[in-house]
């Protein structure tokens, strides 16, 4: 059967949750939690986020290279440079000692050293790309890649098009309309079933420009019963943003700091959010209807490239970051909240989903690994 399979990657949620569901699907086909590695980064949340689970996690030194030149850039790159040095020494010894059947990368920084090793013992390796355009690290690694599994078409020869691999809580989400409507009378407090809901989520810390464009909405907004936003303004700026908190009389608004996030897809009727490769296949997969922002300055301008692939399908409508604010975010929730418009732009999000990406995944990763 081999040696065991070593999922790499991270630095970010968005590696590190495909990682997980890559890792609990290859359970659910058979193959033992001690035969599965997860390899990361010390500086990443792999920490906290790959335990409990009985999966050996190694953390590697390292971290991301600056994309800038200023001096304080420079230094810190410095630094990376040699941080990955030593995290490609440690890489070598473990993978060398483990002979591992396939190494699968999702990609980030905390991969580069685990696929270099991957490629000097020879060992199969699988690229799982998670956005519209491939990271810096996979665009060095694809030539040696026995398979690469695409988010996004079309694929090649040596390329599968699978989707993000997600989390069983998400995909149990029932978006039907009496489903929603019970999801909505169980919140507490309960959601008026006939209200509009929208869910804002900027990623785990939060992001400025799109917690005050919120927040300035809820205050053009504060006068209607038509609506709910459930604010997840991530755990930097919870402070500033309940801080911010307009008085309200009709709206519905409720801020939070940190959510999970299936229960609020449950609710939803459209999302305002960044554009990173698990949000956007979370809501593609559920057909939901989104403002999605890039983040600006994402490496290769990942997000941006993800946001106009569903807007190019009638599922989203993109704000540059720099032209959000209420007045913008406004008219693009009215445009996707228009009667028959939500429903057509919920279709279109749907067709660029892919429910069994970690299946998909997972049974390519055992053909290559001879299991």
């Amino acid at each position: 059967m081999g040696g065991p399979i070593i999922l790499t990657g991270g630095g970010t949620g968005g590696h590190i949750f495909p990682m997980r569901a890559i890792a609990e699907q290859l359970v659910r086909e058979g193959i033992e939690p001690t035969s599965i590695h997860y390899v990361g980064s010390r500086r990443g949340q792999e920490a906290s986020l790959l335990t409990g689970d009985q999966i050996t996690l190694t953390l590697l030194p390292g971290r991301g290279i600056r994309r800038s030149w200023g001096a304080r850039a420079m230094l810190d790159n410095a630094v990376a440079v040699a941080g990955l040095g030593a995290a490609l020494v440690t890489a070598l010894v473990r993978v060398g000692r483990w002979r591992p059947s396939v190494v699968v990368s999702v990609g980030g920084y905390a991969a580069a050293a685990v696929g270099v090793a991957a490629i000097v013992w020879r060992r199969p390796l699988v690229l799982v790309e998670l956005d519209a355009t491939p990271g810096a690290v996979h665009r060095v690694l694809a030539r040696f890649a026995r398979r690469r599994c695409l988010a996004y078409g079309p694929g090649d020869a040596r390329s599968v098009v699978t989707g993000v691999p997600l989390g069983a809580d998400v995909l149990a989400v029932d978006r039907g309309e009496e489903a929603r409507r019970r999801a909505r009378l169980a919140m507490t407090p309960p959601i008026d079933p006939e209200r509009a809901v929208v869910v804002v989520m900027s990623g785990s810390l939060g992001a400025t420009r799109v917690n005050d464009a919120v927040s300035d909405l809820a205050r053009r907004w504060s006068h209607r019963r038509d609506r709910t936003i459930i604010h997840v303004s991530g755990r930097r700026d919870a402070q500033r943003v309940l801080a911010r908190r307009p008085a309200t009389t009709g709206l519905d608004y409720r801020i939070m700091d940190f959510a999970v996030m299936a229960p609020l897809w449950a609710v939803a009727d459209v999302a305002v959010c960044r554009a990173g490769a698990t949000t956007v296949a979370e809501l593609t997969t559920l057909a939901i209807p989104s403002v999605l922002v890039p983040l600006p300055g994402a490496p290769n301008d990942h997000q941006t490239r993800n946001a106009r692939l569903v807007a190019q399908s009638g599922g989203a409508v993109v704000l540059t970051d720099a032209a959000l604010d209420a007045v913008t975010l406004d008219a693009a929730l009215e445009q996707l909240l228009a009667p028959g418009e939500r429903e057509s732009a919920a279709l279109a999000a749907g067709r660029l989903g892919h429910r069994d990406a970690a299946r998909a995944i997972a049974h390519e990763v055992l053909e290559i690994g001879g299991r």
